[in-house]
C-alpha cells in the first residue's frame, strides 16, 4: 500500500454551510403558479430583507448591478448581513456605505476596477468590521453552481497551492475514480439574490442581454430572488422567444420595473456608467464628514431611486449617458 495522501481543509470559515435538501425542500414548497409578482422597491427589500441575512448581488463588476435595491437596503438600515463577494464592486461600495455586512466571501471587492480602491470598503475590511473567506471569482461561482444543481458541493481544481486557498472554506478530497486529489468547493445558497435584468415580466421571466456572468445559478441557487428591470414586457414576448429567457419565473419572488435602476453603473445597450458620479463617489470617500452629506444627499435623504435620479441630473444625465452607451 502507498503512503496516506494528506489532505487539507482552508482555514477560512463557511458562513452559509451547505444544505442541499434544505434548498431543495424550499424550492419544492415554492408556488408554481404564474402569479403577478410586480411590486415596489421599497415593499420589496422590506419584506424578503432582514436583518442578519446573506446576500448576493447581480450583474459583472459596475455592469448591470441592482442599485435601487442595495440603495434601499442601505436606506432601511440593514445590519450584519453576509454578502457574496463576487465580481462586487459599486456594490460592495453602496453597502459598506451603510455598514450593512459584517461577513464576506471574497472574490472581488473594494476595488472599482481602473477607477481606484473604495475607501470607505477598504477601512471596513481592513480595521476587522468584516470577516472574510477567501475565493476566486471562478470558485465562488462554482458555488452557486453547486447549489443550483442541488449538490453540497462540486469538485474542481481551482486554487489548490495558492494562499487563497489556505484563507477558503474548501477542502481536498480524492476522486474516487482515480484517486486524484480535487477540492471541493461547498455550495453556496444565499438567502436573497439581488439582480437587474433588461426585460422581464409580471412573472419573474427574465431576459439580459449581453454577459450573464452567475446570475444564472445565483436565481437558482438562492432562497429569495428579488429582480429589477429595465422594462417590463408581456408573456407573450417571453414566449415567442423562450431561449432568451435566463433566469426562469419560478426562481423569482419579486419583479419591479425600474428604468435606469442600474444608473452609475453600466447597462449594456442601454446606458454607459456615470464616470463623473462614480469619482463624485471615491473622492467623497476621503473624509468623514464630506461622506456624510453626500451619503445624506444621494440616499438617506431621498425618498426613493427616482430622487436620486434626479439629484444627479435626471433625464438629461441618462439621455447623455445613452449616447456614451452607443457610441462605445
Amino acid at each position: 500500500m502507498g503512503a496516506e495522501v494528506p489532505l487539507r481543509t482552508g482555514n477560512g470559515a463557511l458562513f452559509l454551510p451547505p444544505d442541499a435538501e434544505a434548498l431543495r425542500e424550499l424550492s419544492r414548497k415554492k408556488d408554481k403558479r404564474l402569479t403577478n409578482k410586480l411590486t415596489t422597491v421599497k415593499d420589496a427589500i422590506t419584506k424578503y430583507v432582514k436583518d442578519g441575512d446573506y446576500i448576493a448581488s447581480g450583474g459583472f463588476g459596475s455592469n448591470r448591478i441592482a442599485t435601487s435595491l442595495l440603495h434601499e437596503i442601505v436606506r432601511q438600515g440593514r445590519k450584519h448581513l453576509g454578502l457574496a463577494g463576487h465580481t462586487v464592486t459599486h456594490d460592495c461600495e453602496i453597502l459598506a456605505a451603510g455598514r450593512c455586512f459584517d461577513r464576506c466571501d471574497a472574490a472581488y471587492v473594494v476595488g472599482l476596477e481602473a477607477r481606484g480602491l473604495s475607501k470607505n470598503a477598504r477601512r471596513m475590511f481592513e480595521d476587522g468590521s468584516v470577516k472574510v473567506s477567501e475565493w476566486t471569482n471562478a470558485s465562488l461561482a462554482w458555488r452557486f453552481k453547486a447549489a443550483a444543481m442541488g449538490l453540497p458541493f462540486l469538485p474542481a481544481r481551482v486554487i489548490m497551492g495558492t494562499d487563497t486557498f489556505e484563507y477558503s472554506g474548501a477542502k481536498e478530497i480524492l476522486c474516487p475514480f482515480t484517486g486524484m486529489k480535487l477540492l471541493a468547493l461547498p455550495a453556496l445558497s444565499p438567502d436573497v439574490a439581488l439582480i437587474h435584468v433588461h426585460r422581464a415580466d409580471v412573472h419573474g421571466n427574465c431576459q439580459i442581454d449581453g454577459i450573464i456572468m452567475a446570475d444564472d445559478d445565483i436565481a437558482k441557487a438562492s432562497k429569495h430572488v428579488i429582480v429589477t428591470a429595465e422594462k417590463i414586457i408581456p408573456n407573450d414576448e417571453i414566449r415567442r422567444e423562450p431561449n432568451l429567457t435566463v433566469i426562469p419565473y419560478w426562481c423569482v419572488d419579486a419583479v419591479i420595473e425600474m428604468p435606469f435602476g442600474s444608473y452609475p453603473a453600466n447597462m449594456p445597450g442601454e446606458y454607459f456608467s456615470d464616470e463623473e458620479h462614480l469619482s463624485e463617489w471615491l473622492a467623497a470617500e476621503n473624509d468623514p464628514e464630506t461622506f456624510k452629506a453626500f451619503l445624506e444627499k444621494n440616499i438617506y435623504g431621498c425618498i426613493d431611486f427616482y430622487e436620486y435620479l434626479q439629484r444627479n441630473g435626471g433625464m438629461e444625465k441618462i439621455k447623455y449617458l445613452r449616447g456614451r452607451e452607443f457610441l462605445s
